[in-house]
């Protein structure tokens, strides 16, 4: 049997960048995913400069054809497309900030797992890792929606999970503390925010990518074989209190 082959959607940047590497490193085939030709084709030739069987897709996770055209390729799938939306107050939301945020985190979720199952549960085995945050089981002020969103992404794993164990297919999520990202500069706005942001991780600092990335790696792995339904926090002790 070759290596089994890894889907990684919103794999262009930041944690879905990360993981791509690390799999790559662990010698497997990798399909990256994203919206952006030229950024996937350069991610794609770096990917191969490391000896990686690679290749890469455009395709918007909100859009089912497109990520059922993408699902048959694949063993192992990680599901990292995701954005923070619009930061604010609940007041401050719209039917339109909403629809954003769930659109992509939610929806494009669910149609990823919905194909990704279709092909694994037919086989008899694959592993499908989902991206959650610290924000699927805890609230935040200033972003409802996004901790709405990856409280669907949670909900959605569980319930995956049980639903597949019986097909020999394993669903689980990995749930970032702040992580040195676009997204988290985005969100935090000021490097002073940041700064505070992170004196909140017991720790004493937000993650790197590659931290999150091996996370993701070690649930997809035959050494995560008897774990499913499960998100794995990887935050620096943040919700440990």
């Amino acid at each position: 049997m070759g290596a089994p082959v890894v889907l990684i959607t919103g794999a262009l940047t930041g944690i879905g960048r990360a993981a791509a590497l690390a799999f790559a490193r662990e010698g497997n085939r990798i399909v990256v995913a994203g919206r952006h030709e030229t950024a996937g084709q350069e991610l794609a030739a770096e990917l191969r400069a490391l000896g990686t069987d690679v290749e890469f897709l455009r395709a918007d996770v909100r859009q089912e054809d497109e990520v059922r055209s993408l699902i048959d390729r694949t063993v192992a799938a990680v599901n990292n497309a995701g954005t923070e939306g619009q930061p604010g107050p609940v007041t401050q939301q719209t039917a339109d900030t909403y629809a954003a945020t769930f659109d992509t985190n939610v929806l494009g979720t669910l149609l990823s797992m919905k194909h990704e199952l279709r092909v694994m549960q037919a086989q008899g085995s694959g592993s499908i890792v989902n991206i959650s945050s610290t924000y699927g089981h805890e609230g935040a002020a200033g972003a409802s929606v996004y901790a709405a969103s990856k409280h669907a992404v949670e909900g959605m794993t569980k319930s995956a999970a049980l639903e597949a164990a019986r097909f020999g297919v394993r669903v689980n999520a990995v749930a970032p503390g702040p992580t040195e990202t676009g997204m988290l500069n985005r969100f935090t706005g000021t490097a002073e925010r940041k700064a505070a942001l992170a004196t909140g991780v017991p720790l004493g600092r937000v993650a790197e990518p590659d931290e999150i990335a091996r996370a993701i790696v070690f649930l997809a792995s035959a050494k995560a074989s008897f774990v499913t339904g499960q998100v794995l926090t990887a935050d620096g002790g943040k919700t440990a209190g």
